[in-house]
């Protein structure tokens, strides 16, 4: 009895500690995405997710939800203006539901034929693993354009 207690209070030590470290990593995050704003002058939406988003043109078109398949043509960049991914500028077709969570809550704020910007936490992102060519913990930049909802 006395080794599960010792075991449950290693892990709850364990899951306090990694929960401190994602709330730090959040409000660095979120100053590194606020400086970004003020630097280039945009106006930007937060989400309460960690999330921004800048509209510059909300688009005429068909709305779409966080489980639409849609074709978008974006740029993908670190705030330090260096690209990491791009489309076609005829666009990809994917489903929100099969990619990062920042696009998955992201993209639906706008309309087709909409742009903007998408400033995206690492949480939302790649979190503290990355991935290829994106270092653990990076906010991330993304231009996009949803040319269609499918």
């Amino acid at each position: 009895m006395k080794s599960l207690v010792s075991l449950l209070a290693i892990v709850l030590i364990f899951a306090s500690c990694a929960k401190k470290k994602a709330e730090e990593q959040a409000a660095e995050d979120d100053t590194i995405i606020k400086q970004y704003i003020a630097d280039n002058s945009l106006t930007a939406t937060p989400t309460g997710s960690g999330l921004y988003y800048a509209i510059d043109v909300i688009g005429p078109g068909a709305s779409c939800s966080s489980s639409s398949t849609v074709k978008v043509a974006y740029s993908g960049y670190f705030t330090s203006g260096e690209v990491f991914d791009a489309s076609p500028a005829t666009g990809v077709s994917f489903g929100l539901q099969q990619v990062i969570k920042g696009w998955t809550e992201g993209i639906p704020h706008f309309k087709e034929g909409g742009s903007g910007k998408l400033l995206i936490p690492s949480a939302l992102a790649y979190g503290k693993n990355g991935t290829s060519g994106i270092p653990p913990n990076s906010v991330l930049i993304f231009d996009i354009e949803l040319i269609e909802v499918l």
